[in-house]
Protein backbone atom coordinates (compact mmCIF):
# COMPACT_ATOMS: atom_id res chain seq x y z
CA UNK A 1 0.00 0.00 0.00
CA UNK A 2 0.69 3.82 0.06
CA UNK A 3 1.41 4.51 -3.38
CA UNK A 4 -0.99 7.65 -3.42
CA UNK A 5 0.09 11.13 -1.78
CA UNK A 6 -1.69 13.26 0.43
CA UNK A 7 -3.35 16.49 -0.62
CA UNK A 8 -4.48 19.15 2.04
CA UNK A 9 -6.95 20.07 -0.52
CA UNK A 10 -8.70 17.44 -1.02
CA UNK A 11 -9.00 16.73 2.73
CA UNK A 12 -10.83 20.38 2.47
CA UNK A 13 -12.92 19.83 -0.02
CA UNK A 14 -14.23 16.37 1.60
CA UNK A 15 -14.49 18.15 4.96
CA UNK A 16 -16.57 20.88 3.16
CA UNK A 17 -18.57 18.32 1.11
CA UNK A 18 -19.62 16.63 4.40
CA UNK A 19 -20.65 20.05 6.15
CA UNK A 20 -22.97 20.33 3.18
CA UNK A 21 -24.35 17.35 3.47
CA UNK A 22 -24.82 17.17 7.22
CA UNK A 23 -22.77 14.03 7.39
CA UNK A 24 -20.82 12.92 10.38
CA UNK A 25 -17.41 12.91 9.92
CA UNK A 26 -16.79 9.76 11.54
CA UNK A 27 -19.44 8.18 9.79
CA UNK A 28 -19.50 4.09 10.64
CA UNK A 29 -20.08 5.52 14.27
CA UNK A 30 -23.04 6.52 13.82
CA UNK A 31 -24.05 4.03 11.60
CA UNK A 32 -23.29 1.31 14.71
CA UNK A 33 -24.69 3.76 17.06
CA UNK A 34 -28.32 3.17 15.09
CA UNK A 35 -28.15 -0.56 14.63
CA UNK A 36 -28.83 -3.07 17.55
CA UNK A 37 -25.71 -4.22 20.00
CA UNK A 38 -25.87 -7.70 18.74
CA UNK A 39 -25.63 -6.41 15.14
CA UNK A 40 -22.57 -3.58 15.66
CA UNK A 41 -18.80 -5.03 14.48
CA UNK A 42 -15.67 -3.73 13.54
CA UNK A 43 -15.81 -1.96 10.02
CA UNK A 44 -14.97 -4.90 7.10
CA UNK A 45 -11.71 -2.61 6.03
CA UNK A 46 -10.34 -2.43 9.51
CA UNK A 47 -11.06 -6.42 10.36
CA UNK A 48 -7.92 -7.67 12.55
CA UNK A 49 -8.39 -11.34 11.53
CA UNK A 50 -6.27 -12.85 9.52
CA UNK A 51 -4.32 -10.07 7.93
CA UNK A 52 -1.16 -8.69 7.53
CA UNK A 53 -0.38 -4.59 6.80
CA UNK A 54 2.31 -3.85 4.36
CA UNK A 55 4.40 -0.66 3.67
CA UNK A 56 6.16 -0.75 0.79
CA UNK A 57 8.02 1.07 -1.30
CA UNK A 58 7.02 2.20 -5.06
CA UNK A 59 8.08 4.57 -7.65
CA UNK A 60 6.43 7.47 -5.89
CA UNK A 61 7.59 7.00 -2.53
CA UNK A 62 11.15 5.12 -2.75
CA UNK A 63 12.06 4.96 0.59
CA UNK A 64 8.72 4.31 2.83
CA UNK A 65 8.68 4.48 6.19
CA UNK A 66 5.77 3.32 8.37
CA UNK A 67 4.55 5.12 11.33
CA UNK A 68 1.26 3.10 13.21
CA UNK A 69 -1.18 5.36 15.09
CA UNK A 70 -3.13 3.66 17.19
CA UNK A 71 -5.52 5.39 19.46
CA UNK A 72 -7.47 4.45 22.74
CA UNK A 73 -11.18 4.43 22.08
CA UNK A 74 -12.64 3.59 25.34
CA UNK A 75 -14.97 5.81 26.93
CA UNK A 76 -12.29 7.85 28.48
CA UNK A 77 -9.92 8.74 25.42
CA UNK A 78 -12.65 8.68 22.35
CA UNK A 79 -12.30 12.06 21.87
CA UNK A 80 -8.47 11.81 20.72
CA UNK A 81 -9.51 10.47 17.59
CA UNK A 82 -11.61 13.64 16.88
CA UNK A 83 -8.86 15.69 17.62
CA UNK A 84 -6.15 13.70 15.30
CA UNK A 85 -8.80 13.46 12.20
CA UNK A 86 -9.66 17.67 12.62
CA UNK A 87 -5.40 17.92 12.67
CA UNK A 88 -4.34 15.57 9.99
CA UNK A 89 -3.26 18.36 7.33
CA UNK A 90 -1.25 19.60 10.31
CA UNK A 91 0.81 16.53 10.65
CA UNK A 92 1.40 15.88 7.20
CA UNK A 93 1.99 19.12 6.87
CA UNK A 94 5.04 18.56 9.65
CA UNK A 95 6.02 15.11 7.80
CA UNK A 96 5.57 16.15 4.13
CA UNK A 97 6.31 19.33 3.16
CA UNK A 98 8.42 20.49 6.33
CA UNK A 99 10.39 17.50 5.85
CA UNK A 100 10.67 15.52 9.45
CA UNK A 101 10.13 12.47 7.45
CA UNK A 102 10.85 10.76 3.73
CA UNK A 103 7.71 9.06 2.44
CA UNK A 104 6.00 8.44 5.42
CA UNK A 105 3.05 5.81 5.34
CA UNK A 106 0.63 6.07 7.54
CA UNK A 107 -1.50 3.45 9.89
CA UNK A 108 -4.43 4.29 11.83
CA UNK A 109 -6.11 1.52 14.29
CA UNK A 110 -7.32 1.70 17.64
CA UNK A 111 -7.50 -0.61 20.83
CA UNK A 112 -10.42 -0.98 22.64
CA UNK A 113 -10.86 -3.71 26.09
CA UNK A 114 -11.26 -7.58 24.18
CA UNK A 115 -12.80 -8.46 27.70
CA UNK A 116 -15.81 -6.26 27.22
CA UNK A 117 -15.70 -4.58 23.79
CA UNK A 118 -17.16 -5.26 20.53
CA UNK A 119 -14.55 -4.46 18.66
CA UNK A 120 -11.32 -4.27 20.99
CA UNK A 121 -8.84 -4.16 18.10
CA UNK A 122 -9.42 -2.27 14.59
CA UNK A 123 -6.07 -2.16 12.39
CA UNK A 124 -6.15 0.11 8.66
CA UNK A 125 -3.10 -0.19 5.67
CA UNK A 126 -0.15 1.85 6.22
CA UNK A 127 -0.92 4.54 3.67
CA UNK A 128 0.71 7.44 1.94
CA UNK A 129 -2.70 9.71 0.66
CA UNK A 130 -5.61 10.45 1.60
CA UNK A 131 -7.04 6.85 1.97
CA UNK A 132 -5.73 6.82 5.51
CA UNK A 133 -8.02 9.33 6.56
CA UNK A 134 -10.79 7.02 5.24
CA UNK A 135 -9.34 4.59 7.78
CA UNK A 136 -9.48 6.82 10.33
CA UNK A 137 -12.83 7.83 10.44
CA UNK A 138 -14.10 4.43 9.82
CA UNK A 139 -12.56 3.84 13.46
CA UNK A 140 -15.50 3.03 15.52
CA UNK A 141 -15.28 4.94 18.27
CA UNK A 142 -16.93 2.46 20.51
CA UNK A 143 -16.39 4.29 23.78
CA UNK A 144 -16.18 0.90 26.23
CA UNK A 145 -13.53 -0.42 28.34
CA UNK A 146 -13.76 -2.70 31.07
CA UNK A 147 -13.39 -0.29 34.04
CA UNK A 148 -10.20 -2.86 35.70
CA UNK A 149 -7.53 0.17 34.35
CA UNK A 150 -6.22 -2.36 31.99
CA UNK A 151 -7.17 -2.16 28.11
CA UNK A 152 -6.18 -4.21 25.76
CA UNK A 153 -2.73 -2.81 24.60
CA UNK A 154 -1.11 -5.96 24.14
CA UNK A 155 -3.25 -6.47 20.56
CA UNK A 156 -1.45 -3.68 19.00
CA UNK A 157 1.85 -4.91 19.74
CA UNK A 158 1.08 -8.45 18.66
CA UNK A 159 -0.14 -7.06 15.63
CA UNK A 160 2.58 -4.69 15.23
CA UNK A 161 5.06 -7.76 15.90
CA UNK A 162 3.63 -10.28 13.88
CA UNK A 163 1.04 -9.20 11.35
CA UNK A 164 3.14 -6.14 9.63
CA UNK A 165 5.51 -6.48 6.88
CA UNK A 166 7.72 -3.29 5.79
CA UNK A 167 10.82 -2.67 3.04
CA UNK A 168 12.15 0.00 5.95
CA UNK A 169 13.20 -2.75 8.02
CA UNK A 170 13.54 -5.50 5.50
CA UNK A 171 16.00 -3.92 2.89
CA UNK A 172 17.30 -0.99 5.12
CA UNK A 173 17.28 -2.74 7.80
CA UNK A 174 15.76 0.61 9.76
CA UNK A 175 12.90 0.40 11.88
CA UNK A 176 9.38 1.96 11.75
CA UNK A 177 7.51 3.90 14.21
CA UNK A 178 4.55 2.65 16.63
CA UNK A 179 2.81 5.70 18.43
CA UNK A 180 -0.19 4.20 21.12
CA UNK A 181 -2.59 6.79 22.84
CA UNK A 182 -3.79 5.70 26.42
CA UNK A 183 -4.30 5.99 29.93
CA UNK A 184 -4.46 2.66 31.42
CA UNK A 185 -2.62 -0.40 31.92
CA UNK A 186 -1.56 -2.99 29.72
CA UNK A 187 -2.80 -6.64 30.81
CA UNK A 188 -0.03 -8.69 31.57
CA UNK A 189 -0.17 -11.07 28.54
CA UNK A 190 -2.08 -12.36 25.52
CA UNK A 191 -3.69 -15.71 25.76
CA UNK A 192 -4.12 -18.71 22.84
CA UNK A 193 -7.89 -17.95 23.06
CA UNK A 194 -7.55 -13.98 22.60
CA UNK A 195 -4.71 -14.24 20.18
CA UNK A 196 -7.57 -16.99 18.23
CA UNK A 197 -10.51 -15.04 18.16
CA UNK A 198 -8.93 -11.75 17.11
CA UNK A 199 -6.78 -12.71 14.98
CA UNK A 200 -7.47 -16.23 13.75
CA UNK A 201 -3.94 -16.91 15.23
CA UNK A 202 -3.15 -20.07 17.41
CA UNK A 203 -0.08 -19.56 19.41
CA UNK A 204 0.84 -22.41 22.51
CA UNK A 205 0.99 -20.33 25.67
CA UNK A 206 0.23 -16.96 26.55
CA UNK A 207 2.68 -14.45 25.85
CA UNK A 208 3.56 -11.86 28.25
CA UNK A 209 3.53 -8.48 27.80
CA UNK A 210 7.35 -7.67 28.26
CA UNK A 211 7.92 -10.43 25.30
CA UNK A 212 5.73 -8.86 23.09
CA UNK A 213 7.25 -5.88 23.74
CA UNK A 214 10.99 -6.80 23.00
CA UNK A 215 9.57 -8.04 19.75
CA UNK A 216 7.98 -5.49 18.34
CA UNK A 217 10.49 -3.32 19.16
CA UNK A 218 13.02 -5.61 16.75
CA UNK A 219 11.23 -3.40 14.10
CA UNK A 220 9.74 -0.01 15.96
CA UNK A 221 10.74 2.43 17.83
CA UNK A 222 7.51 2.36 20.29
CA UNK A 223 5.92 5.19 21.75
CA UNK A 224 2.75 5.44 24.42
CA UNK A 225 1.03 8.95 24.88
CA UNK A 226 -0.99 9.76 27.58
CA UNK A 227 -2.55 12.99 27.30
CA UNK A 228 -3.71 15.25 29.87
CA UNK A 229 -7.41 15.32 30.72
CA UNK A 230 -7.90 11.01 30.32
CA UNK A 231 -8.70 8.99 33.46
CA UNK A 232 -5.29 8.13 34.85
CA UNK A 233 -3.24 11.05 33.59
CA UNK A 234 -1.93 12.30 37.08
CA UNK A 235 -1.45 8.58 38.77
CA UNK A 236 2.33 7.72 38.70
CA UNK A 237 1.90 4.42 38.57
CA UNK A 238 0.67 3.92 34.66
CA UNK A 239 3.62 6.06 33.67
CA UNK A 240 6.08 3.93 35.45
CA UNK A 241 4.85 0.86 34.10
CA UNK A 242 4.72 1.84 30.55
CA UNK A 243 8.12 3.09 31.11
CA UNK A 244 9.66 -0.13 32.95
CA UNK A 245 8.19 -1.45 29.52
CA UNK A 246 9.18 1.03 26.67
CA UNK A 247 12.07 2.32 28.43
CA UNK A 248 12.72 6.11 29.07
CA UNK A 249 11.91 8.87 26.49
CA UNK A 250 8.93 6.27 25.02
CA UNK A 251 6.16 7.51 27.39
CA UNK A 252 5.28 11.34 26.50
CA UNK A 253 2.78 13.05 28.53
CA UNK A 254 0.88 15.30 27.10
CA UNK A 255 0.02 18.33 29.02
CA UNK A 256 -2.33 19.66 26.30
CA UNK A 257 -4.32 17.10 24.87
CA UNK A 258 -4.76 19.22 21.63
CA UNK A 259 -0.61 18.93 20.97
CA UNK A 260 -0.64 15.49 20.34
CA UNK A 261 0.28 16.04 16.24
CA UNK A 262 3.07 18.14 17.41
CA UNK A 263 4.04 15.35 20.00
CA UNK A 264 4.23 13.00 17.07
CA UNK A 265 5.68 14.89 14.93
CA UNK A 266 8.81 16.18 16.60
CA UNK A 267 9.28 12.06 17.64
CA UNK A 268 9.14 11.16 14.17
CA UNK A 269 11.85 14.16 13.29
CA UNK A 270 13.86 13.14 16.17
CA UNK A 271 14.03 9.88 15.06
CA UNK A 272 14.68 10.57 11.52
CA UNK A 273 18.01 12.66 12.75
CA UNK A 274 16.67 16.05 13.28
CA UNK A 275 16.58 17.57 17.40
CA UNK A 276 13.35 18.73 19.16
CA UNK A 277 15.19 22.47 19.01
CA UNK A 278 14.81 21.56 15.07
CA UNK A 279 11.68 20.30 15.37
CA UNK A 280 10.49 23.58 17.79
CA UNK A 281 11.48 25.57 15.59
CA UNK A 282 9.76 24.68 12.49
CA UNK A 283 7.05 24.47 14.30
CA UNK A 284 7.22 28.16 15.73
CA UNK A 285 7.45 29.68 12.39
CA UNK A 286 4.62 27.77 11.24
CA UNK A 287 2.42 29.48 13.84
CA UNK A 288 2.22 26.63 16.38
CA UNK A 289 1.35 28.32 20.05
CA UNK A 290 3.44 28.65 22.56
CA UNK A 291 2.03 26.42 24.88
CA UNK A 292 1.63 23.67 22.19
CA UNK A 293 5.44 24.21 22.17
CA UNK A 294 6.00 23.85 25.78
CA UNK A 295 4.05 20.70 25.51
CA UNK A 296 6.17 19.13 23.47
CA UNK A 297 9.43 20.17 24.73
CA UNK A 298 8.26 18.80 28.14
CA UNK A 299 7.18 15.46 26.83
CA UNK A 300 10.41 14.83 25.66
CA UNK A 301 11.76 15.55 29.39
CA UNK A 302 14.03 17.78 31.07
CA UNK A 303 16.91 17.56 28.96
CA UNK A 304 14.79 18.55 26.07
CA UNK A 305 13.99 21.35 28.29
CA UNK A 306 17.17 22.83 29.25
CA UNK A 307 19.07 21.20 26.09
CA UNK A 308 16.96 21.38 23.24
CA UNK A 309 17.77 17.83 21.86
CA UNK A 310 16.92 14.59 23.12
CA UNK A 311 18.55 11.79 20.61
CA UNK A 312 16.50 8.03 20.42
Amino acid sequence: MGGSSWSSDFYEDRAEERAIKNEPTFAYTAAMAAKPRAEQKVHEKLNPRGVTREARDSATHPNSVPVGFILDVTGSMSTVPVKVQKELPRLMDFLVDKGFVTDPQLLFGAVGDHRSDKAPFQVGQFESGNEMEDDLTNVWLEGGGGGSYQESYELALYFFARHTACDHFEKRSKKGYLFITGDELPYDNITPETALAIFGDTIQAAIPIADLVREVQEKYEVFFLIPAGSNNYNDPRLRTRWTTLLGENRVLMLAQAEAIVEVVAAALAVGEGKTIADALGTMKVSGIKTAVLNTVSAAFGTTAAREGVVRL
